[in-house]
Parts: structure tokens; C-alpha cells; sequence
């Protein structure tokens, strides 16, 4: 069996990553999994041109479901940190970079690194 490829080592990394917060969410239905599915195709051409961006692939792929998400449902993730006001979403910091992370761009701290989103909520455990 041949090795897997750094670039598919990213590529499945990211998809782990985003599914894990989508669980801890409780929004990963089937057709929001197929949204991550379609960013890991759109990203794997990307990454294929410019593989020393293999390290910024996961806050790519949490952007991308992000987006798509908001064209469909609406935001995600909502922000567990502030509990007065509207409710608004968090955002991938840093855009394009390593160690992407979940931030509140309202209170301005970090929420939780891309794939850890559940410590942050309370866990991915039905109540």
C-alpha cells in the first residue's frame, strides 16, 4: 500500500476537523456533510497548485462551509462566548494561515481551535 500523500494527509486533517465542529454543533446532516465534501474537491485542485499551502487548508475548508452554509441555513457557528445581543457567528482566524481558530470578532478572543469547537460549546453530547 503506497503512503498517503502529504497533501491528502491535509485534505483528510481538514475534513476531520470541520466535520468534528459540525457534529459538536449538532448540524452535520447529510447534505451539510456533502458541503464539506465539495470544499475538500475544491481544495484538493488548490492544494495540488500550490502544495506549500497545505497548512492553511482546514481554515480554508471551515471558511468554505462556513459561507456555504450562511447561503443556505444561515450563520454558523454561533458565538458561545456572548450572551447578550444579537447572535452572530464566529470567524477563521487567521484567513489564510496555520492553526486556523474560531474567533468572536465581537469580544475579540479566541473561541477554540478549527476542529475543537465542541470544548468550547459544552461538547457534542445530545442533552
Amino acid at each position: 500500500m503506497d503512503p498517503i500523500s502529504p497533501l491528502e494527509q491535509a485534505l483528510h486533517a481538514a475534513r476531520a476537523l470541520v466535520l468534528a465542529d459540525l457534529m459538536a454543533g449538532r448540524v452535520a446532516e447529510a447534505d451539510v456533510v456533502s458541503l464539506v465534501e465539495q470544499s475538500i474537491v475544491e481544495r484538493r485542485w488548490w492544494v495540488e497548485q500550490w502544495p506549500e499551502g497545505a497548512p492553511f487548508v482546514a481554515g480554508l475548508v471551515a471558511q468554505d462551509v462556513q459561507d456555504a452554509l450562511l447561503e443556505r441555513y444561515g450563520r454558523w457557528p454561533l458565538c458561545p462566548v456572548c450572551g447578550t445581543g444579537d447572535p452572530h457567528a464566529l470567524d477563521v482566524q487567521p484567513e489564510l494561515g496555520p492553526d486556523p481558530h474560531w474567533v468572536c470578532g465581537e469580544a475579540g478572543v479566541k473561541v477554540a481551535a478549527v476542529g475543537s469547537l465542541g470544548e468550547a460549546i459544552g461538547g457534542a453530547e445530545p442533552s
